[in-house]
């Protein structure tokens, strides 16, 4: 492995009571986005806290992060990442009226953007990695959109092992090809066409890839899984976070009338999905409260 690679892998990532904490992967990948666009300028705190801030709330833990805690503390990690004020070099903290004092700026570290400059591959390496072991794949584009990242012609640089290649068909023959929650199925020529096998837990934090973990869903709610709109309550009934808004008949129907409706259950004799992993991505990932099933 890449020396910088194994050295952004290592970033101290501090969990509270075992919540994920991609805080300062996310600042990481919005500093390597500026970085392909502006090279090695400083990014002012006050230009980054609202992207940040966005970021976090997008695909962050459920609980709120002040976009001030990565920008402060991940210079406490190795040659990754500076903190300048007016008056010299050094975070002045993670409080977010010191860090919106003018002047207040942060940029990767010189021994980094070097490392850039000298091998243009490494930046798609570095962003491939901190996507890998931080989030699950259906997120990776939105992400890098957020911040600006163009990695379609970065070769790929896997971090975790792949994922076993039985699992698709493994969870989809379990569910009888059918989505979990809406109960879509198609086909073209034979093969299922817009089904995918999703993880409750995510792979970067532990999950599994068996059927335990594993549910059957259309392209689309398997995207709303992965951004927290959708989970699976203690009572195995789709959860849909009060959080979400829809307005057009498609977004009620496709989305809002899930709330309430039991969980296709696999075939018998097959694993459901296992409480621990509902209980990950309830507290992981669902951005609660769960609205309530309309009357």
């Amino acid at each position: 492995m890449d020396p910088w690679i194994d050295r952004v892998l290592r970033i101290r990532r501090h969990a509270r009571h075992g919540e994920r904490a991609p805080h300062k992967p996310l600042l990481l990948l919005l500093a390597l986005g500026r970085f392909q666009r502006d090279g090695a300028r400083p990014m002012e705190f006050s230009a980054a806290e609202e992207p940040l801030r966005r970021l976090l709330r997008e695909f962050g833990p459920p609980r709120p992060t002040s976009p001030g805690y990565p920008f402060h503390h991940l210079t406490n990690d190795d040659t990754i990442w500076v903190v300048d004020t007016p008056a010299g070099p050094g975070s002045p903290g993670p409080a977010l009226g010191a860090l919106r004092t003018p002047g207040v700026q942060g940029r990767l570290h010189p021994d980094l953007t070097a490392a850039l400059t000298a091998d243009p591959a490494l930046l798609g390496h570095l962003a491939r990695a901190l996507l890998d072991a931080n989030f699950e794949p259906s997120l990776h584009d939105d992400i890098c959109q957020e911040v600006g990242l163009e990695l379609d012609a970065a070769p790929a640089g896997k971090v975790l092992p792949s994922r076993d290649p039985a699992f698709r068909m493994e969870v989809l023959e379990a569910y009888e090809f059918c989505c979990a929650f809406c109960g879509y199925e198609g086909w073209l020529n034979g093969t299922a066409v817009g089904l995918d096998a999703a993880h409750l837990q995510w792979r970067a934090y532990g999950g599994p890839d068996d059927v335990a973990n594993g549910l059957c869903l259309c392209a689309l709610h398997h995207r709303l899984l992965d951004r927290g709109v959708l989970g699976v309550a203690a009572d195995r009934t789709v959860a849909v976070s009060r959080k979400f808004v829809g307005r057009a008949p498609s977004a009620v129907s496709l989305v809002h009338d899930l709330s309430g409706r039991p969980v296709r259950e696999p075939q018998p004799g097959l694993p459901s999905p296992s409480p621990a992993h509902i209980g990950w991505h309830t507290d992981q990932v669902f951005r609660a409260p769960a609205r309530q099933p309309a009357a």
